[in-house]
């Protein structure tokens, strides 16, 4: 729905995301705010926004493979994983610059994302998602068994630090700044995917497969597709947080990590990139907040009482997705819709749903 008096001569103004001069005020504004944080917020809060922004990037992903192509996808934390040993051993071992070890860790993931998702050409819903948990299986065995001198094994491998023009990225603020580049980078690829003939394939067959098979798309290939772009995504948000934490382990992509991706997703709405934004930014505040509440109640009741708070976020988290699921089965990107549209007609009525 647009304003009043908002038309369009061409297609091409009508299809784009950004149809009106405040909408490209708001992005502009929106970014310029991004961009300032870093000397308004404190370090911790910058900190946090910056493995935020990584989360996002591998949400964005899964919101290719579920939300897009509409296949179950419970592996995810796996090819952030290998994207993250990936790169780290890369940079740490042969001294590779992040403009190669990213690229490298994107195909690393990608090709690995193939063989799990080749079961995806015959199967779909549950029993596609139960072979998606084999990935997150096969990830800390394959690390741990293949020679320490790859990887480090269950220990674990160090990262150098970032460095761009001689310049080693060590500062909260300009390892920030990375990666919101990065994060922008990766969300306008996202909303462009849709606008063509693969993203469109991709809709088609998460529609009705069947349909998109007559009217000559192939199934398969786009399937594969799906899991490999998607993965993609992962393995470059993988290598950006072992550049952010400077130590990558098995322990960091447990399944847990999956489904709290697959969480966000669900939160937002999966049928937009906007939706897997949303629901990273509303769940990491969430967790941060809660986080924050046990600190403060460790601090003033004793830290049996903050024991109890920590373990409660899940439980917390998981009572707010029942909820989504219930009352607003699309996300939070449908109450923004929703306020967008009534925001356009004010002061008439809106009854959307």
């Amino acid at each position: 729905m647009l304003p009043s008096g908002v038309f369009f001569r061409d297609f091409a103004a009508e299809a784009a995301y950004l149809r009106t001069g405040p909408q490209r005020l708001a992005l502009a504004l929106f970014v310029l705010a991004l961009v300032l944080l870093p000397a308004l917020a404190g370090a911790y809060l910058v900190g946090v926004i910056t493995l935020m922004f990584v989360t996002m990037i591998a949400v964005l992903g899964l919101q290719i493979t579920v939300g897009m192509a509409g296949m179950i996808n419970i592996g995810q934390s796996a090819f952030v994983g290998i994207g993250a040993f990936v790169s780290a051993s890369l940079a740490s071992k042969l001294g590779w610059p992040f403009w190669l070890t990213l690229p490298a860790a994107a195909l690393a993931a990608g090709v690995s994302s193939l063989l799990f998702g080749l079961p995806a050409l015959r199967i779909k819903g549950f029993y596609l998602a139960l072979t998606t948990v084999a990935a997150q299986i096969v990830f800390p065995i394959g690390i741990a068994r293949l020679p320490s001198a790859w990887f480090g094994g269950s220990s674990g491998l160090a990262v150098e630090p970032v460095s761009i023009f001689g310049h080693a990225l060590l500062k909260q603020h300009e390892l920030y700044y990375f990666n919101l580049a990065f994060v922008l980078l990766f969300a306008l690829l996202a909303f462009n995917l849709k606008r063509t003939r693969v993203g469109r394939a991709l809709i088609a067959v998460r529609d009705n497969d069947i349909a998109a098979s007559v009217l000559g798309v192939n199934i398969g290939y786009y399937k594969l597709v799906a899991f490999f772009v998607g993965a993609v995504f992962a393995g470059v948000a993988g290598a950006l947080l072992g550049y952010v934490v400077s130590y990558v382990t098995t322990d960091h992509f447990t399944l847990w990590l999956s489904i709290w991706y697959i969480s966000m997703l669900i939160v937002g709405g999966m049928g937009s990139p906007l939706g897997a934004i949303f629901g990273t930014v509303v769940i990491t505040a969430l967790q941060e907040s809660l986080h924050a509440l046990g600190n403060a109640a460790a601090a003033r009741f004793g830290s049996d009482f903050g024991a109890f708070i920590f373990p409660a976020t899940n439980s917390v988290l998981g009572v707010l997705i029942i909820a989504i699921l219930v009352f607003q089965p699309h996300g939070l990107l449908t109450g923004w819709n929703t306020l967008k549209a009534a925001y356009r007609i004010w002061p008439y009525r809106h009854h959307g749903g």
